[in-house]
């Protein structure tokens, strides 16, 4: 599917792509970190019929819902057979616009970060250079206790 990426001067970004019925759908995702869902209109794809607004925290939950389960679900076929290890994900709130280098998650819990959801698309493997953003999802992986621990430095709990 092709996403059209078009750069909002002093605004953000919007990224949206045509659905089957001909409407464009899509995200505005605004420089103080909020983001808006669209929908254009059946016949003007320039126009916009539904325009939503969303928390990083909401953008972080639809991007979860759309596009998390999958990979979480793959990964825990993966791991199943592996006992003590399991895979959850973890909205990032603590540490947007920082790295995952500065989390120490790994250094601290024993918990690897595998992959980002990040409206709606996966950012797998990240290394400690990778910069979260507002509404980041990520997919961790590693022993109960770890993961709790996780939890607690990636929402800042």
């Amino acid at each position: 599917m092709n996403v059209e990426v078009t750069p909002l001067p002093g605004i953000g970004v919007r990224q949206d792509f045509s659905i089957r019925s001909g409407r464009r759908i899509g995200v505005i995702s605004y420089r103080d970190g909020k983001f808006e869902l669209i929908l254009s209109k059946q016949d003007d794809p320039d126009a916009t019929v539904a325009s939503i607004p969303l928390a990083p925290e909401e953008a972080g939950t639809l991007a979860g819902l759309l596009g998390a389960p999958q990979l979480v679900t793959q990964l825990a076929k993966q791991h199943r057979d592996i006992t003590g290890i399991t895979t959850r994900q973890l909205p990032v709130t603590a540490f947007a616009l920082r790295t995952l280098g500065d989390t120490a998650l790994r250094t601290l819990t024993g918990a690897s970060i595998v992959a980002v959801v990040r409206a709606g698309n996966a950012h797998s493997s990240p290394g400690p250079e990778f910069v979260f953003e507002h509404g980041d999802l990520a997919v961790v992986v590693g022993t109960g206790d770890g993961l709790d621990a996780a939890a607690d430095i990636l929402t800042g709990g």
